[in-house]
């Protein structure tokens, strides 16, 4: 005989601003706890507060945050590329840029990572509601 799992019930989710605030302070989007990360590069499997699955149980799920951290990391990389020969012309720092502007490409999407991962989430989250497998 095997007993039914227990129906765990869902939290309210927050406005979509509410969630993304929350995010972009690499907490969770629905209730707000933390911390979601075990060190800066991997996130845990479940929010210790509210107990809603990470991932959404999809196995591609860590694409869509893979898009964001890229599009973000290229957004600051570019910006502050452009900002430098806006700010600096006729006469910008040419050999600073080649320099620089490679590294921050390198490097921007490690820093970004943990911020594209939550606000991912929240992004998934505006548009697929919580479900009752989002708490397994």
């Amino acid at each position: 005989i095997h007993a039914d799992k227990p129906t765990l019930t869902l939290p309210p989710t927050p406005p979509r601003g509410t969630m993304f605030a929350r995010a972009l302070r690499r907490r969770c989007p629905v209730c707000g706890g933390g911390p979601l990360f075990a060190n800066w590069l991997r996130m845990k499997d479940h929010c210790p507060s509210c107990g809603i699955r990470m991932r959404r149980g999809e196995d591609g799920y860590t694409l869509g945050a893979l898009w964001f951290n890229l599009f973000l990391a290229e957004l600051i990389t570019t910006a502050s590329f452009v900002t430098t020969l806006v700010r600096t012309w006729p006469n910008p720092p040419w050999d600073l840029l080649q320099i620089v502007g490679p590294i921050e490409a390198v490097v921007m999407p490690l820093l970004i990572w943990p911020f594209a991962r939550t606000l991912f989430l929240a992004f998934d989250l505006g548009i697929r509601p919580l479900d009752q497998k989002d708490m397994t």
